[in-house]
Order: structure tokens, then C-alpha cells, then sequence
């Protein structure tokens, strides 16, 4: 498994938990905590969801290129 991967997995956790404890501390009427939390829980998940189109489109790249190569081949095998 890749680091970015990694990250994006521990961001997406930490994002979720982040969001559960807002939810928590807000039905105990804290909300100063609720407010902190809730933001810090919403940048994490932000950032995994950042890292996750970000990976997406690597991997479409990726395909994209294999793909013009394949009929780069194609043609010259052709002729």
C-alpha cells in the first residue's frame, strides 16, 4: 500500500472520529468544543477527500497514457 494511501486512510479516520466527538460534545451542550472539533474533524476530511480525487486522477492519467501507447503500437504494428 502506498504512503498516500496511508495518509488518506488516517485522515478519513480521524475526520470521522473528529465529527463523532463534535456530535457528542454538542449533545452535552459544549460548544466551544463543538465548534473546534467540528472544524478540525471537517479540514480531515477534507483532506481525505482532496487525497483521494487527487489519487483518482493519477490513476486515470496513468491509464490514459498506457492507452496512447497502446494504439502508438497498434498503428505501427498495423503498417
Amino acid at each position: 500500500m502506498s504512503a498516500e494511501r496511508t495518509v488518506i486512510r488516517w485522515s478519513l479516520w480521524i475526520g470521522v472520529g473528529l465529527v463523532v466527538v463534535a456530535v457528542i460534545a454538542r449533545a452535552m451542550d459544549l460548544i466551544p468544543v463543538t465548534v473546534i472539533v467540528g472544524l478540525l474533524g471537517l479540514l480531515a476530511l477534507g483532506f481525505a477527500g482532496y487525497g483521494a480525487l487527487d489519487e483518482a486522477a493519477g490513476r486515470a492519467g496513468l491509464r490514459r497514457r498506457a492507452a496512447k501507447v497502446q494504439r502508438e503500437r497498434d498503428r505501427e504494428q498495423g503498417r
